[in-house]
């Protein structure tokens, strides 16, 4: 996976998550603000009727499933930045990546990675990428040809 595909996967991730975050709030705090939440001491135990309260609670939903699909987008980003630079000869970036991923840094790791990280993927003779785990075989991962023998 080229070095802008994963940038651009991840800071989608990011507008997505910070999106789906204010939404969250703003639908938490107008349903308590309006008494939408029938509380038990510190415990919401329901909610009230009302079409208010139900599309609060839906947008709350939605801005929970959009915040887990943004988790799942950015973890995607981080394997493909591992992957990508697995392939350089110099394995700093990869073990520090790899590394901070494991430890729970990895979107520190990956905002480094975006402004100054190194892209694992070149181009070939003919100008083509080569990704080998695209089709199980050394080859250009668009057509499948692998590269002649020699």
């Amino acid at each position: 996976m080229p070095k802008h595909t994963i940038v651009r996967l991840f800071l989608a991730s990011v507008v997505a998550a910070v999106a789906a975050t204010v939404l969250l709030l703003v639908a938490g705090g107008l349903a308590v603000a309006n008494d939408v939440f029938v509380m038990r001491g510190p415990d919401v135990v329901g909610v009230r009727p009302g079409t208010f309260g139900w599309v609060l609670v839906a947008l709350a939903v939605i801005a929970v499933l959009v915040l887990t699909g943004a988790a799942i987008a950015q973890f995607v980003a981080w394997l493909g930045a591992v992957l990508n630079t697995s392939r350089l000869e110099d394995k700093t970036w990869f073990v520090i990546l790899l590394v901070t991923g494991l430890l729970s840094f990895g979107l520190l790791a990956m905002i480094v990675y975006v402004i100054a990280g190194p892209d694992g993927v070149r181009p070939g003779p003919d100008g083509r990428v080569e990704e080998p785990w695209a089709t199980g075989r050394a080859g250009d991962a668009r057509t499948g040809v692998a590269p002649p023998a020699r």
